[in-house]
């Protein structure tokens, strides 16, 4: 029973992903053949021929689904027939007869510029508590660093329980404090006002992450000498972090905020695990798997994603711009 099941089930998924592999190695024998016989050195040839499995990857699986995603954008596509071309009509619905798109993207940009400074802001501040010499440091920065390893499933799962009107913990907790205002606990994903403080607050769940160790890194990085010459000259310890400290791992800030930025405006994984009211508006990611998976409208979906794309590109570009105003680099020249 096991080999004909092995043979059914297992053995044709087995010999394509060693056609598959025997492909991708002839390739890349070729390509070396090629690179070499155009007068490449031997060196370059081989750097080019061992990056040769991932430029294919790339080509295929990403730069590919771009570009088709982009066409797309401008057909008719249920997925069960083949596209066909309408040109901007999907843009044209988009921004003046889709009544979900305008709450969807007010409440993800919101989302973005609450929630991005103030995880940047944590994430530095839970960095340079982690940085001070105190005895079990290392057991410390093992404890914060755990919830960011966690599923985002369960982490959906976890604050949803926590966020429930009636036994979540946080409501039992301010039950008692609002009572004397005769005020009642927060409806926090049934009351369109409470929806976007709500995943906010669970987003600084991660502050104590992969941000905090990066700051961590930043800070160690920061020249003593510096600092002691501040204390030297009668600098304090907000002196000191404000004048020397900060300007030195702006360049660290402004790759926070740029990650920070695209992340998200991507948020999806939490918002779809949790249910709160349409009234608050569908995150800009929720809309568009919606549009694409569930409705089948693959090239309305598209028109949403590239759409996306331009704001997360151009918010990018701005911080980008704005940078040379506030990100101070060692070796930079004025």
């Amino acid at each position: 029973m096991m080999p004909e099941l092995f043979s059914q089930a297992y053995l044709p998924t087995l010999l394509r992903y060693l056609f598959i592999a025997v492909g991708i190695g002839v390739t890349m024998l070729v390509l070396y053949q090629v690179l070499t016989r155009l007068g490449v050195r031997a060196e370059a040839a081989t750097g080019y021929t061992l990056i040769t499995p991932w430029l294919l990857g790339f080509l295929i699986w990403t730069a590919f689904p771009i570009l088709a995603s982009l066409y797309l954008s401008f057909t008719e596509y249920n997925v069960l027939q083949p596209p066909q071309w309408v040109g901007l009509e999907n843009y044209g619905r988009i921004f003046s007869r889709d009544i979900d798109f305008w709450p969807a993207l007010r409440i993800t940009v919101l989302y973005a510029f609450l929630s991005v400074p103030l995880g940047v802001a944590g994430s530095l501040l839970v960095a340079i508590l982690l940085s001070t010499n105190i005895r079990g440091l290392g057991i410390y920065r093992t404890i914060y660093y755990l919830p960011s390893i966690v599923p985002a499933v369960a982490t959906a799962l976890l604050w949803r329980w926590l966020f429930n009107p009636d036994a979540g913990l946080l409501n039992n907790f301010l039950r008692p404090l609002l009572r004397p205002f005769n005020l009642p606990p927060p409806n926090w994903f049934g009351d369109e006002r409470f929806v976007l403080p709500a995943f906010i607050i669970i987003s600084l769940w991660g502050i104590a992450g992969a941000n905090m160790v990066i700051f961590l890194g930043a800070l160690k990085n920061v020249p003593r000498h510096l600092l002691e010459v501040a204390e030297i000259d009668g600098a304090n310890a907000w002196q000191r972090f404000w004048a020397v400290t900060l300007p030195l791992i702006t360049p660290v800030i402004f790759l926070q905020l740029v990650m920070g930025i695209i992340g998200a405006l991507q948020i999806f994984t939490v918002a779809a695990f949790i249910r709160y009211t349409p009234a608050a508006g569908k995150f800009m990611n929720i809309l568009i798997y919606q549009a694409g998976f569930q409705q089948f409208r693959m090239g309305y979906a598209s028109a949403l994603a590239w759409i996306l794309f331009a704001i997360i590109l151009g918010l990018t570009l701005l911080i980008f711009r704005s940078s040379e105003a506030w990100v101070y680099y060692e070796t930079t020249r004025k």
